[in-house]
């Protein structure tokens, strides 16, 4: 890795990852902050839930209710909202790094200088993991703070489950950001490259979310990597963690290194 070029994009970048990290701690903060009121009324929200489509509850994450402050949390916010921020950053971020300096002439810059493509690319991925990681912790602090602030003590929280919630956020976008990272490798126009990332990331999302709907199309989900992650599932103790963790890191593992030897191989526009 070139760590001069690693300081650097993250100096440039640094401020945008900030921007989703704040936006992130924002809405779960917001998301604890209103949860007392909606706990009074918990009974009848799941009195309410069950007379629901079944579909149209496990499309938003509510199939385990309101039971505790995991359940709400995990549909309230790790179902749809986080998902779409973090899926947008996952495409953004990636072609930023390797697309946008192909197609603006900049990467020819950093590859006059005595460094190899491999740690170049190398570099680049860890600055997209850096990033990730940045939103995923201070997200996962801003639960424990906001907890901290506005729920009684006497509340019960699973913080263990808290933390598989976001460890399975964390690797789910790993593995998207991965997929756009190698498309990113591939192209030499960003906004090609931001485009089939884009069509692929919420191609996906969507295709999940459909097959949560109706049982007959349920195995649409068979073919998304969103279906791994199942925030509702963690809090019930149903997920396998284990499984859809090491699925998860294989494909940010294996796609961000196919990236890696692609841009290394290819031909490069002068």
């Amino acid at each position: 890795m070139n760590f001069s070029l690693y300081k650097q994009m993250m100096k440039v970048n640094l401020k945008g990852m900030l921007n989703y990290a704040i936006g992130s701690a924002f809405y779960m903060i917001l998301m604890v902050w209103v949860y007392p009121s909606i706990e009074k009324s918990a009974k009848t929200m799941n009195d309410i839930f069950k007379v629901m489509p079944a579909g149209m509850l496990r499309a938003f994450g509510f199939e385990s209710g309101f039971g505790s402050f995991e359940s709400y949390i995990s549909g309230e916010y790790y179902g749809v909202i986080l998902t779409i921020i973090l899926t947008i950053f996952c495409v953004m971020l990636p072609t930023q790094l390797i697309a946008k300096l192909v197609d603006q002439g900049s990467m020819a810059y950093l590859l006059s200088t005595p460094t190899t493509r491999g740690k170049i690319a190398f570099t680049q991925a860890t600055v997209f993991f850096t990033g990730i990681l940045l939103i995923m912790i201070i997200t996962t602090l801003s639960g424990f703070i906001g907890y901290g602030l506005f729920i009684k003590d006497e509340h019960a929280f699973h913080a263990l489950k808290f933390i598989q919630i976001n460890i399975g956020a964390f690797l789910l976008f790993f593995a998207v950001g991965g997929i756009s990272f190698l498309i990113s490798s591939l192209a030499n126009d960003e906004k090609k490259a931001l485009g089939i990332s884009g069509i692929i990331a919420f191609g996906f999302f969507s295709l999940d979310m459909l097959g949560k709907i109706s049982d007959k199309i349920d195995w649409l989900r068979n073919i998304t990597i969103y279906s791994l992650f199942r925030p509702s599932d963690i809090v019930t103790g149903k997920a396998d963690l284990i499984q859809t963790s090491i699925i998860l890191s294989l494909i940010g593992i294996v796609t961000i290194g196919i990236g890696i030897l692609i841009f290394r191989k290819r031909d490069l526009p002068l």
